[in-house]
């Protein structure tokens, strides 16, 4: 039985020594935000300066905008948001070398990919680490997701470990030691199967810097703005992997199908058909309250570190009108995606019995489990069973003041569309 574990300081955090001192350091170290220094950091790091296409800089200052007009954020995020873009920016100097020099990389096949899309915390990291795990396919663990490209003449560790995923482990123990509950809310360790949204970071693009940062106007500019391009450059980075992959290994890696998942395509699903035609979708349901109440109590543990407040109102505000722009997006064009070619995956079916929900998508993909995918699944549950890390207790009216029946009421239009059950106490 996985352990329970109740936030009893939520809302008004009792800082570890080890907290404290990180944001004493970070307020004896403060640093601009500015697109120079992040683009020459970017260059000191790669030893390359050509950027390619111009038109991130927009993207980027709007990002820079947004974070240095945030007073409340302590001057440690800053530091760990200079780090994020100063490696997407490298990233995307490495990409584009890459690119001019291997302009064959273009006449990659993306074939047929299983991409799965959702409402963050309905299930998708889980189906997408069962799916992974059956080798037929390739897959976009965490390390690799961060650094696509390796550093020019970086030579790879002792007992042959890649120096990336050195760093995304280092970085991994480094945030557990930081916020050691985060592991029971969204383990991060270097092999998990993580969103090829990552992918458009170096395109400064995908809805993920709306969970490190406060950018209401980054948002609305993504709401106004064709996402196809960005999905391009995505796709462009998955075969530029796929081409390395197959170099490594003689060309029989780079010509497996692809299993993918991101919560943003469910809002993006007329983007995602035109990206990936030929592509099998597996799309969670999940009761909006309960994924509600899960993000909104992970936001709220991370402000700790993030921030000098814990806002609830503001995290509940912002993450109801998040979740329904989702869902009404995935109302409106979920027709555009044949029967054929997609699967709704309710929830409660899912946690009932992974496998068989597992079994179903795959046949819906013309790739029905062998004995052995079942074979490796099994084991990779072995590994990693429910709750290893604990299982968080959430309370929406004790820790936001916000009745669930009340909040779920928002979301009968979704009630009524797709096979959800309602998940109270």
């Amino acid at each position: 039985m996985a352990e329970a574990i109740s936030i009893d300081d939520l809302l008004e955090p009792r800082l570890s020594d080890i907290q404290a001192n990180l944001l004493a350091f970070g307020d004896a170290n403060p640093l601009a935000l500015t697109e120079q220094a992040v683009l020459d950091a970017a260059r000191a790091r790669t030893g390359l300066r050509d950027f390619g296409s111009d038109d991130f800089r927009e993207r980027l200052n709007l990002l820079l905008d947004e974070w240095n007009g945030d007073p409340a954020m302590t001057h440690l995020w800053r530091m760990t948001l200079f780090g994020y873009a100063t490696r997407y920016a490298a990233n995307r100097l490495l990409i584009h070398d890459t690119l001019q020099r291997h302009p064959e990389i273009h006449d990659e096949v993306i074939d047929r990919p299983i991409v799965i899309a959702g409402l963050p915390r309905s299930g998708t990291t889980h189906l997408v680490n069962l799916i992974a795990a059956d080798t037929r396919l390739q897959s976009l663990p965490l390390w690799e997701s961060y650094e696509p490209v390796p550093l020019p003449s970086e030579a790879m560790l002792p007992g042959g470990i890649d120096p990336r995923y050195q760093r995304c482990a280092d970085a991994w123990a480094q945030s557990q030691r930081s916020s050691p509950l985060i592991a029971a809310m969204h383990p991060m360790n270097p092999d998990h199967i993580h969103e090829e949204l990552e992918l458009m970071g170096p395109d400064f693009a995908s809805y993920n810097f709306e969970w490190i940062g406060r950018v209401p106007r980054w948002r609305d500019h993504y709401y106004a703005t064709d996402q196809t391009p960005h999905y391009a450059y995505m796709k462009t980075v998955l075969k530029l992997l796929q081409w390395q992959r197959g170099r490594r290994s003689g060309g029989q890696h780079g010509r497996q199908r692809w299993v993918l998942k991101c919560p943003q395509h469910l809002e993006q699903l007329p983007v995602l058909k035109a990206t990936f035609p030929d592509a099998t979708v597996a799309i969670t349901h999940r009761d909006p309250v309960a994924v509600i109440q899960s993000a909104v109590t992970m936001q709220a543990y991370s402000s700790r570190m993030q921030r000098t407040e814990v806002d609830a109102p503001w995290l509940i505000a912002y993450w109801a009108d998040r979740v329904e722009h989702l869902l009404r997006g995935c109302m409106a064009d979920r027709g555009v995606w044949p029967e054929a070619q997609s699967i709704d995956v309710p929830f409660h079916e899912f946690m009932a019995d992974d496998i068989a929900m597992v079994a179903r998508i795959m046949d819906k993909a013309q790739m029905p489990l062998t004995d052995r995918a079942r074979g490796e699944i099994a084991a990779h549950m072995e590994a990693h069973p429910r709750g290893k890390e604990g299982r968080l207790i959430y309370n929406l009216k004790r820790d936001f003041g916000v009745d669930p029946d009340t909040l779920r009421a928002r979301f009968q239009f979704y009630f009524d569309a797709f096979p959800v059950k309602a998940e109270r106490a």
